[in-house]
């Protein structure tokens, strides 16, 4: 663990508003500084790394929010990470959560088998595979993806690839009308976020690297997975961009055409708090002419997401997606969007599960709709539910 981090937390109680699990349970331990004391306390050997140590680290999101809201600097996410690490590395796992983890690494980062799952997705799923089916999407979305040139290559990403494939579409869709050179490389791995954020951070690295070897000789590697981008940016890989960030610098911009949509958009925590970005994607939307951009409450909490913690933590996620949803419903929108996948597939569930499920967009494809002159009831009535 890279405890000389811990030292820069004053405990001064700033992230406490901001944490999703400190909102839920206002239980100490279960906040950033507390799991920060809780790191300190192991690093000391102070306390051994029981099943109850390790819970209330499993229990954060990583969604870092608390690094945007401290003014002492704390890097929480490196604290997270290699704690994470460690827990990997020296704490063995009851057999159930051993067979939701491998089940999870073993499917998700290859788009073959991610296929072949989803196919299966409306069998019975028994105890602890259930929040599995439950957050199964009712939509295939996969899409040949078009683009041809040397300057920009998009990462089309695994999950994105098999059930957002549309997205990647539309992404190189619209940065090839605003005046780019793109490429889709058909042979890409996993980026490897999903490894890093559950503790297995070599893999996650080893993963990033094959990627950033593979879409070596661009001028920008592009993402439209929030999640994604942040793991690449945080560990070093070259020129990786989120795509709203190049739509704000787009050399040759497109005519935008009317889409009168009110659209409740949701920051991604890896947008928002991971990569700072936060203005880009709003500037994509607001260009958009007749379209009304909708921000719903409480922002700077996560909506359950984060990585495969829906997965390993269904409980908390479950409540989190509903409070996201509700925030979002409480805006009155005719659509939703948000720039990660993982958080597109939260919250539809919970809008679903709430029986108001709305059409669900990544910003970029409502751009493309615009590009393309799109009838609003045709992308609502063809939008995912």
């Amino acid at each position: 663990m890279q405890t000389e981090l811990i030292a820069d937390c004053v405990h001064c109680g700033f992230c406490l508003p901001t944490c999703p699990t400190y909102s839920l349970w206002r239980e100490e331990m279960d906040s950033p500084r507390g799991r920060i004391h809780l790191m300190s306390m192991l690093g000391d050997g102070s306390v051994e790394l029981t099943a109850t140590v390790v819970e209330h680290f499993d229990r954060c999101l990583g969604c870092m929010a608390c690094v945007t809201s401290c003014p002492s600097g704390v890097q929480y996410d490196r604290l997270i990470e290699s704690t994470r690490r460690y827990i990997e590395e020296h704490h063995r796992r009851g057999a159930g959560e051993r067979m939701v983890r491998a089940l999870v690494f073993g499917v998700f980062p290859h788009r073959r088998r991610l296929r072949a799952a989803l196919a299966l997705r409306r069998l019975p799923a028994p105890g602890p595979f259930r929040p599995l089916r439950e957050l199964a999407p009712p939509w295939i979305d996969s899409a040949h993806l078009p683009g041809d040139g040397p300057r920009v290559a998009v990462v089309t990403g695994c999950v994105q690839s098999v059930v957002f494939g549309g997205v990647n579409a539309a992404t190189a869709r619209v940065l090839a009308a605003d005046g780019y050179d793109v490429y889709v490389p058909r042979r890409q791995g996993c980026c490897g976020a999903l490894d890093a954020h559950a503790g297995r951070l070599d893999a996650g690295v080893a993963r990033a690297r094959a990627l950033e070897r593979s879409l070596a000789g661009f001028d920008a590697i592009v993402t439209n997975a929030a999640g994604c981008g942040s793991h690449l940016k945080d560990h070093g890989v070259a020129n990786v961009v989120d795509v709203s960030e190049l739509l704000a610098d787009a050399p040759a911009p497109a005519p935008r055409h009317a889409l009168p949509l009110s659209v409740a958009f949701q920051d991604s925590c890896h947008l928002r708090h991971a990569q700072g970005i936060v203005t880009q994607p709003r500037g994509a939307l607001s260009a958009i002419p007749g379209l009304e951009l909708l921000e719903p409450a409480e922002q700077d909490i996560c909506c359950g997401s984060a990585g495969i913690y829906n997965l390993v933590e269904p409980l908390p996620a479950r409540e989190l997606g509903d409070r996201k949803a509700q925030r979002v419903l409480e805006t009155s929108p005719s659509a939703y969007a948000t720039a990660n996948p993982g958080c597109l597939l939260q919250v539809t569930a919970a809008l679903r599960r709430a029986g108001r499920p709305l059409p669900a967009f990544h910003p970029i494809e409502l751009v493309d709709a615009s590009i393309r002159g799109a009838r609003a009831d045709d992308v609502r009535a063809g939008a995912r539910r």
